[in-house]
């Protein structure tokens, strides 16, 4: 039964794609103009199994662009409908098209200007009438055995709900950063939103010392600060070189006299750096494609402003 349920709503996606490519195709269009056109909210209204994928539908389109919200048509009758304004466009969500609660604020909502778009499986029913635009969302057959619990025509409810998201998407030129702005605690927005400055080491934190630092103080340097390296810089904040755990290590096998080098001895002049203002994941991905784990970050000027590692970037999730 479980397979022939999949199968029954398939068939119901298949012939509402058939439509909207043909026959609702000038409604869906009428739809997506007038949204486009609304200077208020998308107010998306239904009851029961209706109401549930309306909250989804009201979701996805303020995440993708389309401000929206969602208004239970029984609560509209008792105060509610003072949400809706005339500049606002209403979704109305029902199978039937009969459902008591919206009938009721129909005739209201036409005295108050307001643009009613329908997704409906009946095209004659009383919400069609009222309404500037049907979506027609009727299936065959429900996947109940019985014919009864909605469930393909929910299915197409919700497609028709993503179809008209995404082409409003795409009608605004909604990008990955639009997204990420709706998203900011989601993965993408970390990546998109999350700048170096927001995440490296500064002032006090930063390891940094000058060109003629002797070496004992700049492994006391480096150590206090626990990056792995220290930048070397001179007095105006000119970023000069780095010192890293590697460079040590290096040192340490050559058998190198230690104590009597400088910092400008041993430090690796004129190191990759990455501006403030950068976005973190593309300071992590520069340091992946050149197998650092440190990198010192400067400002519009060249100066050396902040540090950061690889530890900071998986702290603040951004890799």
């Amino acid at each position: 039964m479980g397979a022939q349920a999949l199968a029954i709503e398939a068939q119901a996606l298949v012939a509402l794609e058939q439509r909207i490519k043909g026959p609702m195709a000038p409604a869906f269009a009428r739809v997506v103009t007038l949204v486009l056109g609304c200077q208020g909210r998308v107010v998306v209204m239904g009851m029961g199994k209706s109401g549930h994928v309306g909250r989804k539908i009201a979701a996805t389109l303020a995440s993708t662009g389309t401000p929206a919200m969602f208004v239970h048509p029984a609560e509209a009758s008792h105060g509610d409908l003072g949400m809706v304004t005339p500049q606002d466009v209403v979704l109305a969500i029902s199978n039937s098209g009969e459902s008591e609660e919206l009938s009721a604020i129909l005739p209201v909502l036409k005295r108050l200007g307001v643009s009613v778009v329908a997704i409906t499986g009946r095209a004659e029913s009383g919400l069609a009438l009222h309404a500037e635009a049907v979506l027609d969302s009727s299936v065959a057959l429900e996947a109940c055995p019985l014919n009864l619990a909605p469930t393909a025509s929910t299915t197409a409810q919700m497609a028709l709900g993503d179809a008209l998201a995404v082409a409003l998407l795409d009608a605004r030129g909604f990008k990955e950063a639009d997204f990420a702005r709706s998203h900011p605690g989601g993965a993408l927005g970390r990546k998109l939103l999350t700048h170096v400055r927001d995440v490296m080491r500064s002032g006090r934190a930063v390891p940094r010392v000058a060109p003629d630092t002797a070496f004992t103080d700049l492994m006391r340097e480096m150590s206090g600060k626990g990056l792995g390296a220290t930048a070397v810089a001179d007095d105006d904040g000119r970023v000069l070189g780095i010192f890293t755990d590697g460079d040590l290590r290096r040192l340490v096998e050559n058998g190198s006299d230690l104590r009597a080098l400088r910092a400008a001895d041993v430090m690796h002049a004129n190191p990759r750096t990455v501006r403030d203002d950068a976005l973190a994941v593309d300071a992590a991905d520069m340091m992946e494609a050149f197998r650092i784990t440190s990198v010192l970050v400067v400002d519009g000027e060249g100066a050396l402003i902040g540090a950061l590692n690889i530890n900071d970037l998986l702290r603040a999730k951004v890799i």
